[in-house]
């Protein structure tokens, strides 16, 4: 073939029409994809060079934007296929970075430390004010003999509850933030004596042991889900104890129901009004209890599932023969939007 064949038949084929190609579409895909992984690579490299510089420095951050950083770091490593550090020491394994509640609510660590009886018993932490709701997650182990608790501190002053105790498995309580307090807050936690004496365990008076004790702390922030979710209803109501028997129950969801009323006639012996709960926020409603308008007791809800139980009971007599109204109004402070508490409360009757 000439050079001139080759230049016509080049021609020809150029003029031709263009050939179908079915795979056209996921070649192209393919390239995109190939693209963005080499850009990913890059800005991992990148980002895991300024991690090493910021080590070098000691530079060490609580804020919410050092935390931003970090995360991105982390979905660059995991595009680019570089294993992602572990974040945070053992003792915080039980307090991760982020997790979803049962009821949908997704919380976000803003700053997580650790205080011991053996060891610093004061830490401070900084965390933004972003205008969502925070809790503080706590988790003590080695001390369920303890007799110490964690008081909590926002910017210097006691919240408005008493010194956490040493409980079973990881706690959640809402942490309020003051008015005008800005756009950051310190929040200090401090082991203190919260009990004197011996220690209740399995109904037993036992001695304290709180050589331990460690305390793994940290602040979350968390946003509602955007619809609620209603949690299970709580098993039915507990027997009564001996000598008592059941009189009459309602039942109802916060918010939607917020008070109930019981109309009885006295006999002279003692009438108790028990509440249970489920829900994830349960613990914080709080039940207030008014005989005749005035006001006769107030406690939180005890959890009834499954899996446990707790029981509330607050007592009280009304005269023979005399009519009372027994009024019981719930409250949340500060609510939980959008994560609503199924509860039941009994009455019952001195036999």
């Amino acid at each position: 073939m000439t050079v001139q064949d080759l230049q016509n038949a080049l021609r020809s084929h150029g003029e031709a029409p263009v050939p179908a190609n079915p795979a056209r579409h996921d070649q192209v895909q393919a390239r995109i994809r190939r693209i963005r992984r080499r850009r990913h690579a890059a800005v991992a490299g990148a980002a895991a060079a300024a991690l090493s510089a910021a080590a070098v420095l000691g530079f060490v951050s609580l804020s919410g934007q050092a935390q931003r950083d970090q995360d991105a770091v982390a979905v660059a490593q995991r595009s680019s296929g570089v294993p992602a550090q572990k974040s945070g020491p053992p003792e915080h394994t039980a307090l991760p970075r982020t997790f979803t509640s049962a009821d949908g609510t997704e919380y976000r660590r803003l700053a997580v430390t650790a205080i011991a009886k053996t060891g610093a018993k004061k830490a401070t932490v900084t965390v933004p004010v972003t205008g969502k709701p925070l809790d503080i997650a706590a988790v003590c182990s080695g001390g369920r003999r303890s007799s110490m608790g964690v008081l909590v501190r926002i910017n210097g002053r006691a919240g408005g509850q008493g010194p956490l105790p040493c409980a079973t498995g990881r706690q959640l309580v809402p942490l309020a933030v003051p008015a005008g307090a800005g756009e950051r807050i310190t929040v200090t936690f401090e082991l203190v004596k919260r009990l004197s004496g011996c220690v209740i365990v399995a109904g037993s008076c036992v001695q304290p042991d709180d050589a331990r004790v460690r305390w793994s702390l940290a602040v979350y922030e968390w946003t509602p889900p955007e619809h609620p979710v209603e949690p299970q209803a709580p098993r039915g109501l507990p027997k009564p104890p001996k000598g008592y028997s059941p009189a009459d129950s309602r039942t109802g969801t916060w918010p939607r129901d917020r008070s109930l009323t019981f109309d009885v006639l006295g006999d002279g012996k003692p009438i108790g009004v028990h509440h249970v709960c489920t829900g994830d926020v349960a613990s914080r409603l709080s039940f207030e209890i008014e005989l005749n308008g005035r006001f006769a007791s107030r406690g939180g809800c005890g959890a009834w599932t499954d899996k446990s139980s707790s029981l509330t009971l607050a007592e009280f007599r009304v005269p023979k023969g005399k009519k009372a109204t027994i009024t019981v109004n719930l409250t949340m402070r500060p609510e939980a939007p959008n994560r609503p508490v199924r509860w039941s409360v009994g009455l019952w009757h001195r036999q």
